[in-house]
């Protein structure tokens, strides 16, 4: 590891102690990034919103501040997998999309394409889908999908 250690508090924040033994009281994990290279490259930052600490790979941490990390991000990251689309109202936008999730069923507004995002280069199959609430649907391989719902996706790509 480096010259810091990570703790909760007893309100549940992280506190990161730097080398100067100085506690910086709410600190953030950030993945550079989170969907293409989630164990790769993540930053500590302070509650002033400036990086505090760098990590090249969070699997190479030891067992506990990894831990705390990946409690603090697993509670702030939540990506359902979409895994069938059930229904689509329309094929134009908005449109009212019926999906099966890794967490059940789900019933969104999708305001435009545009929220539909590929990730990747060209030929990859993962989509990243924006509800109108914000939530953002994982779609790990489109071509994976069940032939009926990449027909219903594909209208919209």
């Amino acid at each position: 590891m480096s010259d810091w250690t990570l703790a909760r508090d007893a309100f549940g924040k992280l506190v990161l102690t730097d080398a100067q033994d100085q506690a910086h009281v709410g600190v953030n994990p950030v993945r550079a990034h989170p969907i293409s290279a989630p164990d790769e490259g993540l930053s500590l930052i302070g509650p002033d919103g400036h990086e505090l600490a760098w990590v090249d790979r969070l699997s190479s941490l030891p067992e506990a501040p990894r831990r705390l990390i990946e409690d603090e991000l697993r509670s702030r990251e939540f990506h359902p997998q979409l895994q069938r689309l059930v229904a689509v109202s329309t094929f134009s936008t908005p449109s009212q999309w019926t999906v099966e999730t890794d967490r059940g069923p789900l019933q969104f507004i999708l305001k435009t394409e545009e929220d539909i995002r590929r990730l990747g280069g060209p030929g990859e199959g993962r989509l990243l889908i924006t509800t109108s609430h914000g939530l953002q649907l994982f779609v790990a391989d489109r071509w994976a999908l069940d032939r009926a719902s990449r027909r219903l996706l594909e209208r919209f790509l």
